[in-house]
């Protein structure tokens, strides 16, 4: 799977006082990651698997030519263009032509594009472009990660944008100020820990404030938090959402481990994680593989070297073994420097391997002697290296299949499964679903947002074949269309009311069992409120019309109130 963009002819750039419009685009990292497109007056931004699309996504949920976005003037719309999934705005299946406003979420598969509008007149010499932001900020997540440096980057909204230049020129020499997408910036600053960063913040704010405006802030690090930059962009913008700017309390990352079977799990992982012991970790995509991965570096004497992650599926067979054995200056070309791998940037440490069933035959044979020698040799190059890393490697796959089967060498296999553990799948730990999702809301920030009882139930019901990862989802979806108040059921995706359930949940579907309880209590209401619908609606926390519309759906029309004795007849 890939993701292609294709740039159309260059358009008219904008008049200084109009504003500039942008699709901010979130993708697996595995098919692009993060990036911005610019939307121009009278232009199309198309999405789909052909390469005819502006947007290509190579995906099983994306169809050939998916949806478009057209903009003319100030009035952006997105139609579906028959696709087999469908397209849908904040969660909700699109009609042709649906307009969409700043900040309006366009779902196509596994991407996500978002609006925005800036309203910026011109652009500032000190601030880059976001492809030249996107670009700086991936060399530096290299640099840090390879060198053990510390890299922190701020994502930012001020209003008004005026004293923009005055936090430009503020930064270091060495910092890098860029556009991400409308009104959002992000500051790049190399060799800043959290701490650090978090001082860098406090000043910002302090000197927009004296410039008479208001700064929003939120702060990631790397390797702290992730280890690529679009995790980073990821990171930094949800600590932005929930206006994150103080460093997080000890275990605020830390996996929630409820249900019997998770809490043997982790006094395994408590037992081993101290060995030598090379450790695979199996499971489905997405149940937690990597936090696993997190608890046995943490908890073991290495924990003060780096973790070291690469996602083996993510990169070409020439590329994965460039990154993960580095490589010799003139190796090939545009090898213009050495460059160590992720193996050499381990050393001490451990090196977590994900997917590694996707590793292509030959570098495993590479990777099987760096376990039994202890050695790497870069690319293009004839000296050994030494090196000392402890091997984690993670897995959706059968491996005792893929070794059958000839596509994973039996050698490797024994070697990587000093130990074994299993992540089960979400489904079979349903104690940990609605903790897990309060755990997402309150890293949104959100704490005071609480979950309604239907809301808890459609969570507990729903079988989770996506897992933790579909879950967060869910969830940051809710906490979008909830606007700030209890997350109802209604505000989850229709999947998880109409979809398949968890073996052993009780009743039918969820959507129909949540209708029954919720007519249930609108004739409950209406009955002890004598009819009186403002009332009724107030004991429901619904607004009147709101009420008349369920009503209606439900078929109830109140009964003809009694008339009080002191009533005259009529």
């Amino acid at each position: 799977m890939s993701t292609e963009l294709h740039t159309q002819d260059a358009q008219t750039a904008p008049a200084a006082d109009q504003p500039r419009y942008s699709l901010l685009v979130h993708l697996p990292a595995e098919l692009g990651g993060a990036r911005v497109l610019p939307l121009e007056d009278g232009g199309e931004v198309s999405v789909g698997r052909s390469r005819g699309a502006t947007l290509t996504i190579d995906h099983d949920q994306v169809s050939r030519m998916h949806a478009a976005i057209r903009r003319a003037g100030d009035r952006v719309e997105v139609s579906d263009l028959g696709s087999r999934n469908g397209t849908r705005v904040n969660g909700i299946p699109v009609a042709p032509g649906t307009p969409l406003r700043a900040g309006d979420e366009v779902g196509i598969g596994p991407a996500s594009l978002m609006l925005a509008v800036s309203s910026r007149a011109t652009r500032r010499a000190a601030v880059a472009d976001s492809d030249h932001g996107l670009r700086a900020l991936t060399g530096e997540v290299d640099r840090a990660t390879r060198y053990r440096r510390p890299l922190a980057v701020i994502m930012f909204r001020i209003e008004p944008e005026a004293a923009l230049d005055h936090l430009a020129a503020s930064l270091r020499t060495m910092d890098s100020l860029c556009e991400y997408g409308g009104d959002h910036y992000l500051a790049v600053l190399p060799e800043l820990d959290r701490s650090q960063a978090l001082v860098v913040t406090q000043r910002l704010t302090e000197l927009a404030r004296r410039h008479g405006a208001a700064l929003h802030t939120g702060v990631a690090t790397c390797p702290g938090n992730v280890s690529s930059a679009e995790a980073l962009i990821g990171a930094a913008a949800a600590a932005l959402r929930g206006e994150a700017t103080t460093t997080p309390a000890p275990g605020d990352h830390a996996p929630v481990v409820l249900d019997p079977v998770m809490v043997r799990l982790y006094e395994v992982i408590g037992r081993v994680a101290d060995s030598a012991l090379t450790v695979l970790i199996t499971g489905e995509t997405g149940v937690g593989k990597e936090l696993v991965a997190e608890a046995l570096h943490r908890d073991s004497t290495r924990r003060a070297a780096p973790l070291v992650r690469l996602n083996c599926a993510a990169l070409p067979e020439n590329l994965l073994e460039s990154e993960l054995f580095g490589h010799e200056r003139g190796a090939f070309t545009g090898a213009d420097r050495r460059k160590i791998g992720y193996v050499e940037a381990a050393d001490g440490g451990s090196l977590f391997l994900d997917e590694i069933g996707e590793m292509p035959l030959p570098l495993q044979a590479k990777l099987l002697r760096v376990l039994e020698q202890k050695v790497v040799t870069r690319v293009g190059g004839t000296s050994e290296v030494a090196v000392d890393v402890r091997l984690i490697a993670a897995t959706h796959r059968d491996l005792t299949g893929e070794v059958a089967a000839g596509r994973f060498r039996e050698d490797l296999f024994f070697r990587i499964t000093g130990v074994t553990l299993l992540v089960p799948p979400l489904r079979d730990r349903p104690s940990e679903i609605v903790p897990l999702a309060e755990h997402f809301i309150a890293a949104h920030g959100a704490n005071p947002i609480v979950l309604t009882e239907p809301a808890r139930d459609a969570l507990r019901a729903y079988d989770w074949p996506g897992n933790i990862r579909e879950l967060r989802n869910a969830i940051e979806r809710a906490l979008l269309l909830g606007g700030g108040g209890p997350i109802a059921a209604e505000d989850l995706p229709s999947r998880v009311l109409d979809g398949p359930q968890r073996p052993g949940a009780v009743g039918g579907p969820v959507r129909d069992r949540l209708a029954e309880l919720e007519r249930d209590a609108i004739v409950h209401a209406l009955d002890v409120e004598r009819n009186n619908q403002t009332r009724a609606a107030r004991r429901l926390g619904l607004s009147r019309r709101a009420l008349i519309y369920k009503m209606e759906k439900y078929g109830l029309k109140p009964a003809p109130m009694p008339r009080r004795a002191d009533e005259p007849a009529t």
